[in-house]
């Protein structure tokens, strides 16, 4: 994300290790990065893409 102030969130299931995935939902794009590396770098999707992956997970499409 291009804002330097974006607001990074974990899921409320994160394990006790903080083993997890955040995510800094804005309103053009989502990142997700590592939460036990926040200084690694990030991923960064579009919001179409993401409510595309979001649709596609919900619906079972990745056989989960």
């Amino acid at each position: 994300m291009t804002n330097p102030d974006k607001t990074w969130r974990k899921s409320s299931y994160t394990a006790p290790d903080n083993n997890c995935v955040e995510l800094a939902v804005g309103v053009a794009e989502t990142a997700m990065r590592d939460s036990k590396d926040p200084d690694g770098g990030s991923f960064v999707v579009s919001a179409s893409t993401w409510t595309m992956f979001l649709a596609h997970a919900r619906s079972g499409g990745f056989g989960l």
